[in-house]
């Protein structure tokens, strides 16, 4: 049984998570370094559909990782096995490598990985042909949640503790909450955690039937906004506990020291105009950090680029910071919406934010929103003081979630 931390108990343990390594496959590079390079040359990985087999191939522009699955499977070279696990495993192999972890067993480990599209993405290529007779694979052995998360746990000899979350959009902030309240309540000593999500038809079909995707160039917190742009990609980080990181000596790359989930509970799809769960998570996240409002000194917003969304969202935060928002602003143009990986990427991007004290902008902006009093940054912003940074993450459901990371 998991021991979830309550708010009398938040004073009496370290505050303070350490992250000592993190991975990242998205649409802008297959490295954290080659994250960087993009984020700083401000150069967004969306493009016309090249891998994802649909006939909206010349329609939309999408976040691809930037290989095929064959490729992915050489790059990999652990088998035969879906895009989903695939792209898990090459995010979690290079946090493990960076937090220099060679004996998963040295300490008690846990994986918490999330993901919305699961297997989805190799089973409705087998659907069809399954019921013609045309193969024998089982899709239902590739198609459930937490398929992917028990093949990259198998991998890497990781036993303690393996848990699979799908909480939509905010999956993976989830999974890192729950990852920091295990170490914190002494249950394990590292936990990695993070989010996986391919592109699939089923996905992609979905978002169109919504009408919320855009078939240009996302702009997030822009008056003429029309939607988002689906992404892909796995991101993971290394959570340790003070004790791990001072028996090796290890370097912190940043500290998760507040996290906050609420939910709205106004709709199945869209947020409430006054950005009540939003509103909620940011102030719980506030709450068990343990610093004011005036302390953050950027914020990664949600940031979507749908109507609804970012709206609703800008309105939390002029509540939340009392109309004194600080610097903030959406990097979905980049990467593409990523699903239950966009926590995790955004962390990855929030942290890259600290390492080397810049902003990374808000891309295609250019019409000030009407009925919000703030405004993003639209260009890059370097030698920019980063101690306290907050990262938002909404789901479906009304699902709600914010990070904050502090300079380790």
């Amino acid at each position: 049984m998991i021991n979830i931390i309550s708010k009398a108990q938040i004073k009496s343990v370290n505050q303070g998570v350490a992250i000592t390594g993190m991975g990242i496959m998205s649409a802008i590079g297959n490295s954290v370094e080659e994250t960087l390079s993009s984020l700083v040359n401000s150069k967004s990985g969306i493009e016309k559909i090249k891998y994802l087999e649909t006939f909206h191939k010349d329609n939309f522009v999408v976040g691809e990782v930037k290989l095929s699955n064959d490729e992915l499977i050489k790059l990999a070279g652990i088998g035969n096995y879906n895009r989903t696990t695939m792209l898990g495993y090459l995010a979690v192999k290079e946090a493990l490598q960076e937090a220099s972890i060679v004996d998963i067993k040295e300490a008690r480990t846990g994986l918490i990985s999330s993901t919305t599209v699961a297997g989805m993405c190799h089973t409705e290529l087998l659907y069809k042909g399954f019921f013609e007779g045309k193969n024998n694979d089982n899709f239902f052995d590739y198609h459930l949640n937490g398929v992917s998360t028990n093949n990259i746990a198998d991998i890497f000899g990781i036993n303690e503790f393996v848990t699979t979350i799908n909480t939509a959009c905010s999956s993976a902030a989830n999974a890192m909450m729950l990852g920091a309240r295990l170490i914190k309540n002494n249950i394990l000593d590292r936990v990695i955690v993070g989010g996986i999500d391919p592109l699939s038809k089923f996905t992609f079909n979905g978002f169109n039937t919504l009408m919320i995707l855009d078939n240009e160039w996302c702009k997030p917190f822009d008056e003429n906004r029309k939607g988002l742009n689906l992404g892909e990609g796995a991101a993971f980080l290394v959570l340790e506990s003070d004790k791990c990181v001072k028996e090796k000596n290890k370097k912190i790359l940043a500290r998760l020291i507040g996290y906050g989930n609420a939910n709205d509970a106004f709709h199945q799809t869209a947020s409430s105009p006054e950005g009540y769960g939003a509103e909620l998570a940011m102030k719980k996240a506030l709450t068990v950090a343990q610093i004011s409002p005036d302390r953050i000194d950027y914020l990664n917003a949600h940031g979507t680029g749908t109507p609804n969304n970012d709206a609703s969202e800008g309105i939390a935060m002029q509540t939340v910071f009392n109309n004194k928002v600080p610097k903030f602003s959406s990097t979905k143009a980049f990467t593409g919406h990523t699903l239950a990986a966009a926590a995790a990427v955004e962390a990855v991007i929030s942290i890259l934010a600290i390492q080397n004290n810049m902003i990374f902008p808000c891309l295609n902006r250019s019409e000030q929103m009407k009925n919000l009093s703030i405004t993003p940054v639209d260009k890059l912003e370097k030698n920019v003081e980063l101690n306290y940074v907050m990262s938002n993450s909404f789901g479906f459901g009304g699902n709600c979630s914010s990070l904050i990371f502090a300079k380790g």
